[in-house]
Formats: C-alpha cells, sequence, structure tokens
C-alpha cells in the first residue's frame, strides 16, 4: 500500500499553478493567459479480504488575464462557468434561507 500511496503522490506533486494558470498565448496584439479552478479528491479502504481505492479531479475555467497594447492587465471572466456555479449557489442559498424563516416563524 506504500508504494501506491508514493505513486500518486509523485504524479500529483507537479500539478500546481499550472493547473490553475495556462501558457500565455498570442491571439493578434493580445495576450491570453487562460485561468482554471481545480480539485483532486483520492481514497482509499478495505478489510481483512477486500480493498479498494480511487480518485478523481475536475477544473473550472473561470476566465483569463487578457493583456492588450497600451492597457494594463486585465482579468475578464468566463460567463458560461459563472452562471453554472451560480444557478446552484442560489438555488442551495433559497433553499436554506425558506427552510430557515419557517424555523423562525414557528
Amino acid at each position: 500500500m506504500p508504494n501506491i500511496v508514493t505513486q500518486i503522490a509523485d504524479k500529483v506533486r507537479p500539478v500546481g499553478v499550472a493547473t490553475n494558470y495556462g501558457d500565455p498565448v498570442e491571439v493578434g496584439d493580445q495576450t491570453l493567459i487562460p485561468v482554471s479552478v481545480g480539485w483532486f479528491g483520492f481514497g482509499g479502504g478495505g478489510d481483512d479480504q477486500n480493498g479498494g481505492g480511487g480518485g478523481g479531479g475536475a477544473t473550472l475555467p473561470v476566465g483569463a488575464y487578457v493583456r492588450r497594447p497600451g492597457r494594463d492587465l486585465e482579468f475578464e471572466p468566463n460567463l458560461i462557468s459563472l452562471l453554472v456555479v451560480s444557478i446552484p449557489l442560489v438555488w442551495v442559498t433559497g433553499t436554506v434561507l425558506r427552510k430557515l424563516i419557517r424555523v423562525l416563524k414557528k
């Protein structure tokens, strides 16, 4: 088992800033640096006879830093990702507030 943990750690260790910030891309006279949010999870378990494990990860593109000639570096969000994240957040917030109001009315 320690060998597997070492192998996973060696593969995940180089993943860091490069996961969240892409290589600069030249588009015309602009320079774009893509930005994302990423996370990973690993787990394992077992008993005397059986064992197993697994892992996974996800990234969400949140936008890009854009440098235009004669202007400062600006962040431009990815509106589709913003909607994908905000819709469930608004739903959960509304559900919690609705239940909280019901409890406070009693």
